[in-house]
């Protein structure tokens, strides 16, 4: 004896939603990296380098080949200083 198909439509349809909200997921993490893949365990050295390289090209992933800093760059210092005691 068969299974009516009709029981099957609610776990095809939530199978359906699934896999199109995780492929939905996943591109717009692969569209936010700038169309790169996504990165894991990024330690302190990744995320300054993270930092660095949007602060010169404006985009987190981004990276540039040009040798000269852009203008302004050398007062975007990314060190956070302590107040002097006074």
């Amino acid at each position: 004896m068969g299974v009516p198909f009709e029981a099957l439509l609610p776990y095809v349809v939530c199978l359906g939603m699934f896999g199109f909200s995780g492929a939905a997921l996943s591109k717009i993490r692969h569209m936010q990296n700038g169309g790169k893949r996504a990165r894991h365990s990024i330690d302190q050295w990744d995320r300054q380098m993270m930092d660095r390289d949007r602060r010169l090209t404006g985009f987190l992933r981004g990276q540039t080949d040009n040798p000269q800093a852009p203008a302004g760059f050398e007062l975007s210092n990314p060190w956070r200083l302590e107040r002097a005691i006074c």
